[in-house]
């Protein structure tokens, strides 16, 4: 069993696969200086698979 957990934007968690990684930092790209001042992603693993959603907007599955 993994344990997820949350982070801030810009900071990446370890455990993240690149893939999943690459899609998280073009999202980070598109966000407001605002957002990223208010916003942090929560990485679940679900059956091995990880799921990173940042708060109040799209939830991305590896």
């Amino acid at each position: 069993m993994k344990v997820g957990g949350r982070f801030d934007i810009g900071q990446l968690a370890d455990s993240l696969p690149e893939p999943l990684a690459s899609d998280v930092r073009k999202i980070e790209a598109e966000l407001t200086d605002e957002e990223k001042a208010s916003k942090r992603w929560t990485l679940t693993w679900l059956e091995g698979k990880p799921t990173v959603e940042l708060d109040n907007g799209p939830t991305l599955r590896g």
